[in-house]
């Protein structure tokens, strides 16, 4: 029984373990999200950029440095939105995904060079990603509005008209 008990009380610790280095790489991430989006300030001021391992150019921007802008503009709140979907506690966390969905499309639209219209058709892309997520996320909130305003237990409702129509049949 010692064992037991003693290896649950292991089992409770690394996950409390976990949940902390969990927590502590999501709060790194956040502390350190400005020195992510200024990293742009370390792209050169030119269209190409060659070094040891590769030679990158760009055609649609300017120069390097504003497609750098451009690109950590959209990615820094990708990341932000993704840590708070991961860490958030509430009903509604789902609709995140949506604006999630927008930067998504919008990184790559933007890393796209063939577009000639950037940020601004994401939002038909979008809708797929609505049309799913809304009424989920509504049908959580109808289920708790009537389970914690109205004290309307689903669950028990199906289990009393299981009941009545089992004696339905029986008579």
């Amino acid at each position: 029984m010692k064992k037991k008990s003693k290896s649950s009380s292991d089992l409770e610790k690394s996950s409390k373990a976990r949940v902390l280095a969990l927590g502590s790489v999501m709060a790194f991430i956040i502390a350190i999200s400005p020195y992510i989006f200024y990293l742009y300030e370390s792209f050169p001021q030119e269209q190409t950029w060659d070094t040891l391992l590769f030679s990158f150019k760009t055609n649609y921007y300017s120069t390097l440095y504003v497609a750098a802008w451009n690109f950590m503009n959209k990615f820094v709140p990708l990341l932000l939105l993704i840590v708070w979907f991961f860490t958030c506690k509430h009903w509604w966390y789902h609709v995140i995904l949506i604006p999630i969905s927008m930067y998504i499309f919008q990184i790559v639209s933007s890393l796209n060079d063939d577009i000639e219209y950037i940020d601004e058709f994401e939002i038909y892309y979008i809708i797929p990603v609505m049309m799913v997520v809304i009424p989920i996320v509504y049908l959580i909130r109808l289920k708790l509005f009537d389970k914690v305003v109205h004290g309307i237990d689903l669950d028990k409702i199906d289990k009393e008209l299981k009941e009545y129509e089992a004696k339905e049949r029986d008579i």
